[in-house]
């Protein structure tokens, strides 16, 4: 294996949207405080996800917005990316390594709409733009009254489309708004207990190949203990699901010290069948929390959607 010092040139792969980019900027200016020497140079790659831009994302599978970058990077024609943790399948490909996870950005689900008003008071037959299976099921579920609609596009597009001609209001992620600078269009923040976020939200995750053992001990400074155990719970309770399920899945885990909480979503898409369960372990023990969390969904009925998530 060739010795990698923290002065050569690192190669690092992202898609190239505006979001991708500001996060790939915020991993390596932790990376660059911790190693002054390292020398990045940004390659932009376009995956599935970027390509089809119509094409509902629950039909295309997890995964379609980083196959291309992993196949890059098992190629060593990248040497680590950076992707939401929330797109990375709960499986990696044989050969590459989770080399670091970054301290959490806010997890919560948003509400943005041409009203300003909450989740709780959206009048009767209001428009809101989704195109995740989870955000439907649980807007159906909590909010009955609203009409739930597809909605395609980076960030921008869809913030700009939300308050337009064909939408009243749309379900974006907390974090990506942040980091855009573009936080003020927040008309409410979901309470991550009641509207699930999805395993990694908020998170970014950093993909090595697994025997570059000295760019994983570069990385360990920008590696997030808290989140890592946090971010592990909820990817293992989606793995206990089958990891790549169709069928609306949320898990947020919050650590507390020594304690760590998790709280899991189930549902339909047409918001008839909602189930949440709260359970609370140690921190050290994010796979036995999953367990936990599997087990409480099926003691409250959840089983016949657990079997369904399961594929069987």
């Amino acid at each position: 294996m060739t010795t990698r010092t923290a002065s050569r040139v690192l190669r690092v792969g992202t898609r190239g949207s505006a979001l991708a980019l500001r996060q790939t900027e915020e991993t390596l200016s932790r990376l660059r405080s911790a190693h002054p020497d390292v020398q990045p140079e940004v390659v932009i790659i376009r995956t599935q996800g970027d390509a089809d831009a119509t094409s509902p994302l629950a039909s295309m599978g997890r995964g379609i917005f980083v196959k291309e970058i992993e196949r890059e990077l098992l190629a060593g024609r990248i040497d680590l990316a950076v992707h939401s943790l929330k797109d990375m399948p709960t499986t990696l490909p044989q050969g590459l390594a989770l080399g670091a996870v970054l301290p959490r950005q806010d997890p919560r689900d948003v509400l943005v709409n041409r009203w300003g008003c909450g989740l709780a008071h959206l009048p009767a037959g209001a428009r809101i733009g989704t195109s995740s299976p989870r955000r439907m099921a649980q807007l159906k579920s909590l909010c009955p009254q609203v009409q739930v609609l597809p909605i395609r596009g980076n960030v921008e597009t869809r913030l700009k489309k939300a308050t337009g001609e064909d939408y009243d209001g749309a379900v974006l992620a907390a974090a990506g708004l942040i980091r855009l600078g573009l936080a003020e269009h927040i008309v409410e923040g979901l309470s991550p207990q009641e509207f699930v976020p999805p395993p990694g939200q908020g998170v970014l995750g950093v993909e090595v190949r697994a025997d570059d053992h000295s760019l994983l001990e570069l990385l360990q400074p920008i590696d997030d203990a808290a989140t890592r155990y946090e971010a592990t719970a909820e990817r293992a309770f989606l793995a206990k699901l089958g990891g790549g399920c169709q069928v609306p899945v949320g898990a947020f885990a919050r650590s507390e010290g020594e304690l760590l909480m998790l709280t899991v979503f189930l549902g339909d898409t047409d918001g008839k069948k909602a189930f949440r369960a709260k359970v609370q372990g140690l921190t050290h023990d994010p796979l036995q929390l999953a367990s936990d969390a599997h087990l409480a969904l099926v003691e409250r009925g959840g089983g016949e959607l657990l079997k369904q998530a399961a594929g069987g």
